[in-house]
C-alpha cells in the first residue's frame, strides 16, 4: 500500500494542476487509489454519486496522468469505500446520522392538502399554466425541462406547484421529488458547507426523478448558492430528470441572478400567470362558494354578491377567498342572508383597499397589450419609437395610479434610474394637451384599468 499511495501523491499533484484547484477539491481531493490489479485501477469514493461523476469526466486525465507515472492501468473500477473494522466500530458509537431518504423527507416542503388539479379553477390567464403543470405531472418524456412559472402574488404558482408534487407521486410512487423553497435550498447548502457534508448534499438534490424550487428570485446576489444551484440545474438536466421553478417574475428581470443561470431557466418553458379577468374571479368565487356551503349549510346567498365581489376586489385570488370565507363566517354568525348591504359592511375594509389599487405589472402587460408590443421590450433597455413611446405611458400611469416612488417604478422598468421616470412622465404630460390621439389612449388605458 506504500507504494499505492506514493504513486496516488504524485498522481493527485498532477490532476490538481490538470483540472484546477476548485475542481480538484471538490471531486479529485476525496478518491483513493487502493489497488492495481492486472491493468485495472480500483479507487475508491465516499459516495455513488462522486464516483459516477469522476467516472463520466475524468476517468481519462486520470488514466493518462497514471500512465506518465508508469503504473499499468488501461481501466478503472470505481467503488464506494469500504470500511475498516476500526471504523465500523467508530460508526456504531458515534450519533446516527439520518439516511438519505430520512433527509429528504425532512427537506421536502409539506403538501398542502387543497392544492390538487381537480379544484385549480382555469381560465384564461392562468390555462397554458395549468396545462403546462398537468403534462409535466402526467410524466413520460420530458418535452421541456425546465418548466418556468412566474407571476405576482396570489396568482396560483404554488396551487399549481403543490399539484404537479402531488399528481407524480400518484401516478409514480417510487419517483423522487424533492419540493422546497429557494431560501430552504440555500439554508441546507450554507449548512452542509459548515457540517462539511457537501458531498451528501450533492448526492441528495442532483439523484432525485422531480426537483421543484419555488421563489428562486431569493438566491440571486448569493453566489455560492447559484453556483451549487447551476451544477445542480445541468446534471439533472442531463440525465433527463425534470425541474419545475417558480418566480415573482420572469427570469430575464430578476436583478442580481448570473446571466448564465437565467439562460438555463429560458432554455425550458416559461409560463407567465396573469392577473386574474373578471370571469376567472367570479369561477373562482362560485367554486369557493360550493365548498362553502358545505361548511356552512343552509346559508342564503342573494344574487348579484358573487358578480359585485369578482368586479369589486381585483388584487388576488387569496384576497379574493379570504374575503368569501370571512363573508360566510359573519353570515353564520349573525344567522343572515349575504346580501349586497351585509357584504359592503363585512368587508368594508378590503373593498376600500382594492379601490383603484392596480399593480404596476398590471399596467405595463395593458399597455404592452394595448401598443401590441412584447412585455420584456417595454420593460427591457430598447430606444426605438415604437417601444420608447409605450414605455413612457406605462410610466406615467405607474406614477398616476399607484403609490410607488418614482425609485420603485424605476426598479420595476428593469432597473432604471428615478430620474429616467420623472422624464418620462414630464413627457407625457407634455405630449397629453397637444397629442389627442394619445390622450384618448391614455384615458382607454385608465378605464381597462380600473374596470
Amino acid at each position: 500500500m506504500g507504494e499505492m499511495d506514493k504513486i496516488w501523491g504524485q498522481a493527485r499533484e498532477e490532476l490538481q494542476k490538470i483540472v484546477g484547484a476548485d475542481s480538484f477539491a471538490t471531486w479529485i481531493e476525496p478518491l483513493k487509489l487502493t489497488e492495481v490489479e492486472q491493468g485495472n485501477a480500483i479507487i475508491a469514493c465516499p459516495t455513488r454519486f462522486l464516483s459516477d461523476w469522476v467516472s463520466r469526466h475524468y476517468s481519462d486525465d486520470i488514466l493518462q496522468v497514471l500512465d506518465r507515472l508508469g503504473a499499468p492501468v488501461s481501466r478503472l473500477t470505481f467503488e464506494t469505500r469500504s470500511q475498516t473494522s476500526r471504523q465500523v466500530q467508530a460508526a456504531a458509537e458515534a450519533p446516527k446520522r439520518p439516511s438519505r431518504v430520512h433527509a429528504e423527507e425532512e427537506l421536502t416542503a409539506p403538501l398542502d392538502q387543497r392544492f390538487t388539479f381537480d379544484n385549480f379553477v382555469v381560465g384564461k390567464p392562468n390555462e397554458l399554466a395549468h396545462a403546462a403543470a398537468r403534462r409535466v405531472a402526467e410524466g413520460g418524456p420530458v418535452t421541456f425541462n425546465p418548466l418556468f412559472l412566474y407571476g405576482g402574488v396570489g396568482l396560483g404558482k404554488t396551487h399549481l406547484m403543490h399539484a404537479i408534487a402531488r399528481e407524480t407521486q400518484l401516478r409514480q410512487p417510487d419517483a423522487r421529488v424533492l419540493y422546497l423553497s429557494a431560501e430552504q435550498f440555500m439554508y441546507r447548502f450554507v449548512q452542509a458547507l459548515r457540517d462539511r457534508t457537501v458531498m451528501d448534499f450533492k448526492e441528495l438534490f442532483r439523484t432525485v426523478s422531480v426537483l421543484m424550487v419555488d421563489d428562486v428570485q431569493f438566491i440571486a446576489g448569493k453566489d455560492s448558492t447559484q453556483e451549487e444551484f447551476f451544477h445542480t440545474f445541468n446534471t439533472l438536466v442531463d440525465q433527463g430528470k425534470q425541474i419545475v421553478i417558480s418566480a415573482d417574475r420572469a427570469p430575464g428581470e430578476i436583478k442580481d441572478m448570473e446571466e448564465r443561470i437565467k439562460s438555463r431557466l429560458q432554455c425550458g418553458l416559461v409560463v407567465d400567470l396573469h392577473p386574474t379577468d373578471y370571469e376567472l374571479r367570479l369561477g373562482i368565487l362560485q367554486s369557493k362558494t360550493d365548498a362553502f356551503r358545505v361548511q356552512y349549510p343552509g346559508l342564503q346567498l342573494a344574487p348579484g354578491v358573487l358578480e359585485f365581489l369578482a368586479h369589486r376586489i381585483t388584487s388576488n385570488v387569496r384576497v379574493l377567498e379570504g374575503a368569501l370565507q370571512r363573508l360566510f363566517a359573519f353570515a353564520s354568525l349573525m344567522g343572515r342572508e349575504i346580501t349586497l348591504d351585509m357584504t359592503q359592511e363585512c368587508l368594508a375594509d378590503i373593498l376600500r383597499a382594492n379601490d383603484r389599487k392596480v399593480s404596476i405589472e398590471e399596467i405595463q402587460r395593458k399597455v404592452a397589450e394595448h401598443y401590441n408590443v412584447r412585455l420584456a421590450d417595454l420593460i427591457g433597455p430598447k430606444r426605438v419609437r415604437t417601444v420608447a413611446r409605450p414605455r413612457q405611458i406605462a410610466m406615467y400611469l405607474s406614477k398616476q395610479m399607484t403609490s410607488r416612488s418614482l425609485p420603485e417604478i424605476g426598479r420595476r422598468f428593469g432597473g432604471r434610474d428615478h430620474t429616467t421616470i420623472m422624464h418620462g412622465v414630464r413627457k407625457i404630460e407634455e405630449l397629453r394637451s397637444a397629442d389627442r390621439s394619445l390622450a384618448e389612449d391614455i384615458d382607454l388605458l385608465r378605464r381597462l384599468l380600473e374596470a
